[in-house]
């Protein structure tokens, strides 16, 4: 019970500090900011809301300005199984792409903050 407390007081420590240190959106045209937009439709994060690697992906997120579709793999039944059944795990940050007719599931933060770097902030 008390390492239960504990997680759950960590969890909201991690989300506060997100809060407060939270980091400007990165600016573009309309046209550019459009553009990614509509690519970022094909992308959807699971998530955990309070996991700290999951923070670190929507931090970059947001920093790039890139609206992306979130789904909560811990509270959401639906969202738990549907990342089991086709991303074959329930291991979050999950990043799911769909892109020319296939979907890719793409797992670790890191991965998932250069694949979002390497896409996004030139555009």
């Amino acid at each position: 019970m008390i390492v239960k407390a504990l997680r759950v007081g960590l969890g909201q420590l991690i989300i506060f500090i997100d809060f407060i240190t939270r980091p400007g959106k990165q600016k573009r045209p309309a046209e550019a900011q459009a553009q990614v937009e509509q690519a970022a439709r094909s992308l959807t994060l699971y998530q955990f809301h309070a996991c700290p690697f999951c923070v670190k992906t929507r931090r970059t997120l947001r920093r790039l300005n890139v609206p992306v579709a979130l789904r909560d793999a811990k509270n959401n039944e639906q969202d738990r199984q549907t990342l089991l059944e086709q991303g074959g795990r329930i291991k979050v940050p999950c990043l799911r792409i769909e892109e020319n007719g296939e979907t890719t599931w793409m797992y670790e933060s890191k991965v998932i903050i250069e694949y979002l770097d390497k896409r996004f902030s030139a555009a």
